[in-house]
């Protein structure tokens, strides 16, 4: 037997949301005014955006799985 779920579009809400941007000129140039490569300092404001985004997670363990593939693409794009 195969499981089937049915859903009747009256029964379901939901919603999205995205967002994009560059990151603030302010923020970057005060990290790397302090000694960080402009690389470096973009990575850092995006892990903290990212972690920021992820706060609202009850679970803890997808928590840690998406920070670690935030950590993991970060290492990539900029060698860490």
């Amino acid at each position: 037997n195969k499981p089937e779920l049915e859903i009747f579009a009256d029964d379901v809400q939901c919603g999205h949301g995205a967002t994009c941007g560059r990151l603030d000129k302010d923020q970057l140039f005060y990290l790397t005014a302090r000694g960080l490569p402009r690389r470096e300092a973009e990575a850092l404001l995006i892990e903290g955006f990212a972690n920021e985004a992820m706060e609202a997670l009850e679970d803890e363990q997808l928590k840690a799985f998406l920070s670690d593939r935030v950590s993991v693409w970060l290492s990539r794009r900029i060698g860490r």
